[in-house]
């Protein structure tokens, strides 16, 4: 991949002639039904209430009409207390088992030309894992392909989340933005088109401004990861009082909070194009940041908070900048990760976000640290009302699609979050980001009928919503894998997750078989 691609954003921005193919018509899916009464479960819905249960969920025509309580745990259920099935309605039985609402990814990027990974094979790690919604943030593939691939999941022809779809900036001009009457030109032509939002990487003052201001005006939503090359000027806090509605990752945050410098501490011989440069010394950022709680910590996060400003930090993406050898020998990369998406991973000077030049014990002690900051923040903001949401930007650094979003949400947990505040924050926060709160994000009346069924407590452990599973031992010494998401339901469509799951395994099958590939460490012949 070329640098010129790559030099504003952690993601990788593809022009439309670098489109994946597209998703097949769906074979998968069962429904919709007139009426489907899932019986039995115990609901997390969403909101942050506690666990409830055994309920009957009510669906007819892709809404939920009934939630209704059908007895106590450890007694048989109560057969007076249970909605009636209707002619030509489905049940499934589904007692013991626990329902969350779909789980919105809020940085979903639809695959890449560079690593191979077609958008069958996306949009099923996803589904696999209880993804029911996606915001792409810049629509690498071209905002024609992303806007018929959101109408295709909407009609439900293809085996695909529902698609929020954010352009990159910019994307399409046949000439520089760099004024603010070309600037709003290009909001509006952008919003005219029927993308749901703008993705920023940092330009200037005067355009940042002009773009953000005319977005609002227009009702649309917007992202930023504000770039390295464009911090000095233009950080967080200005984003956020010209309307930015979610910043991405944590660029720009600490620039907001400096106190006693205006530029991060760049080494004399950094070079942005460098990418072990750049991650590196962004590894040292968050110290060079207000101490938490200080007077201008606090100031910066109140404002923010007075805005009604999101955070999106997508802590797995950097996951393995502190310990890389855990990111690289996940158990799931064996079976899921295609040859050409490994070949992507590994260290290379072209591949974007492969910068393993010489990376080692002191810039993964430096990450630990910069995550402690980070992280405080984070968790903070939300004590404090506070929106904050999961997302995954995965395909990149050793992160696989769907496998990382569930890993964004055990860095959540270790970041402070209560296991009920990180499924909030994977659902109704996400809902509330993409403005979609009346029918996403939560199981309540009315809204429509995106769930997630497992067979364990996702409270318990967060790993039982990994497609392998979590490890345990049963009473007879065995070891077994608990959970695993069981069935995907969106739009009311019932979708077996693990034949989901099996899918994408058979296409790295095929695609081994076909290329005599194994997988190997780098550097190990």
């Amino acid at each position: 991949m070329k640098k010129i691609l790559t030099v504003f954003c952690l993601t990788a921005i593809f022009s439309s002639q670098a489109q994946i193919q597209s998703s097949p018509e769906k074979k998968e899916g069962d429904g919709p039904y007139t009426q489907l009464i899932i019986r039995g479960v115990t609901l997390i819905n969403g909101t942050g209430a506690p666990p409830n249960g055994p309920v009957d969920i009510v669906i007819e025509n892709n809404r939920v009409v009934q939630i209704s309580t059908v007895g106590n745990p450890g007694v048989p259920i109560n057969a007076q207390r249970r909605p009636a099935l209707k002619p030509n309605g489905k049940e499934l039985n589904y007692e013991g088992m626990y329902v969350i609402p779909g789980l919105i990814d809020m940085h979903g990027h639809i695959g890449g030309k560079e690593q191979g990974t077609p958008a069958e094979y996306v949009f099923k790690l996803w589904m696999a894992h209880g993804i029911t919604t996606i915001r792409d943030p810049s629509c690498g593939n071209g905002l024609d392909w992303v806007l018929d691939h959101k109408k295709k999941s909407a009609a439900n022809t293809i085996t695909a989340p529902r698609i929020y779809a954010y352009t990159a900036f910019g994307q399409g001009s046949k000439t520089p933005i760099n004024t603010a009457e070309a600037a709003r030109a290009w909001v509006t032509e952008n919003a005219k088109k029927g993308a749901d939002g703008i993705k920023f990487f940092g330009a200037s003052p005067e355009v940042m401004d002009a773009a953000l201001r005319e977005n609002k005006k227009l009702g649309l939503r917007s992202a930023c990861h504000h770039a390295q090359l464009d911090v000095a000027r233009w950080n967080v806090l200005n984003s956020a009082r010209s309307g930015l509605t979610s910043m991405e990752h944590w660029y720009g945050l600490p620039e907001a909070l400096f106190t006693d410098k205006t530029i991060q501490q760049y080494p004399v011989t950094y070079n942005y194009n460098n990418e072990q440069d750049r991650f590196e010394e962004a590894g040292k950022l968050w110290k060079q940041a207000a101490a938490p709680y200080s007077e201008h910590w606090n100031k910066v996060m109140n404002e923010l908070i007075a805005l009604d400003f999101t955070l999106d930090p997508t802590f797995n993406i950097y996951d393995a900048n502190r310990d890389l050898m855990r990111a690289r020998r996940a158990e799931w990369h064996e079976d899921y990760t295609l040859p050409s998406l490994w070949k992507f991973y590994e260290p290379s000077r072209v591949s974007h976000g492969s910068y393993w030049h010489n990376w080692g014990t002191e810039q993964e002690v430096e990450w630990k640290n910069n995550y402690r900051l980070w992280m405080t923040f984070v968790n903070e903001y939300k004590n404090r009302g506070g929106r904050v949401t999961a997302g995954s930007d995965n395909g990149f650094i050793y992160q696989l699609y769907g496998f990382g979003f569930i890993r964004e949400l055990e860095l959540l947990r270790e970041a402070g979050f209560h296991p009920l505040e990180v499924i909030r924050s994977a659902t109704l926060y996400a809902a509330q980001a993409l403005g979609a709160e009346k029918d996403l994000g939560s199981v309540e009346i009315g809204k429509l009928a995106d769930l997630v069924v497992i067979d364990a407590n996702p409270l318990k452990n967060l790993q039982v919503l990994y497609g392998t599973g979590a490890i345990e031992l049963d009473a007879s010494n065995t070891v077994i894998r608990k959970g695993g998401v069981k069935y995907t339901i969106k739009d009311g469509i019932v979708y077996d997750a693990k034949k989901l799951l099996q899918d994408v395994k058979n296409m790295v099958d095929e695609e081994k078989r076909k290329t005599n590939w194994q997988l190997k460490q780098p550097g190990i012949k």
